[in-house]
């Protein structure tokens, strides 16, 4: 499945969790970062707003399909795609990491979230190593020194996973610059992921989830902040179902 934004073309280049992980076990064996990236509806509403944001998007490594409006589009588009939500994201390739021998590292999010998910996945998953956990302060500019130091701070570390719990699109945009200053870590952009493993964030309960319907239950446990934002997802789908049955049509 792809996506165009002006002139930034965005694939969902590993279309389901084997293939995912077949990759990041041999960038693990061979030493070698990468910067994954889970795209949903909210994160095309920002790439059509941010021409900047689009650039970086196109350059990750690896995109996977974050929502379920993404898998109805790739499959509108003949191109089908396992939906690999973000946040499920996480404890999988903790223990993926584990059993490579990977060293971990959370940044993101708060102390204590980071103290909590840290607690948990090692609880979890036998072996892992979670070996740095950091907080940037509010207004962190993923381009500024700072952003370089937590980097510089990977790389001294020997850190081969690195969960970002930033939000878009600062973790995208740090996990790019990685990839130059951190060149042997992974990056991988999961957004509330780190937060609901200790709390901190409550998920939708499962069969919510298993219908489809996660986003009314988060809109109404903060409509002020969310509401606004699902309006803007919804408004997007008439273009986006367009640009499916075009790239259907194309075979």
């Amino acid at each position: 499945m792809q996506f165009t934004f002006s002139d930034q073309v965005l694939r969902v280049n590993y279309p389901d969790r084997d293939s995912l992980f077949a990759a990041i076990r041999d960038r693990f064996r061979a030493g070698q970062g990468f910067s994954l990236a889970t795209i949903n509806l909210d994160h095309l509403v920002k790439l059509g707003e941010d021409p900047s944001f689009a650039r970086v998007y196109a350059a990750q490594d690896m995109i996977i399909a974050d929502g379920r409006p993404i898998v109805w589009l790739s499959r509108l588009a003949g191109r089908r795609v396992e939906l690999l939500p973000g946040s499920d994201m996480v404890r999988p390739l903790a223990k993926l990491a584990a059993e490579s021998g990977a060293k971990v590292a959370l940044v993101g999010s708060s102390e204590v979230a980071l103290s909590d998910a840290k607690r948990v996945l090692e609880d979890e998953t036998p072996g892992l190593q979670v070996v740095l956990c950091h907080a940037p302060p509010l207004g962190f500019d993923p381009n500024g020194e700072g952003a370089a130091a937590i980097l510089a701070q990977l790389d001294k570390a020997d850190v081969q996973l690195c969960f970002l719990a930033l939000g878009a699109p600062k973790q995208e945009t740090l996990a790019l610059r990685g990839r130059e200053l951190a060149p042997k870590v992974g990056f991988a952009s999961i957004g509330a992921g780190l937060d609901f493993l200790g709390g901190h964030q409550t998920r939708a309960p499962r069969l919510v989830r298993a219908l489809a319907l996660e986003w009314v239950w988060r809109a109404l446990s903060n409509p002020v902040r969310l509401i606004p934002r699902y309006a803007r997802c919804l408004a997007i789908l008439p273009g986006q179902i367009i640009q499916a049955r075009r790239l259907r049509n194309q075979g």
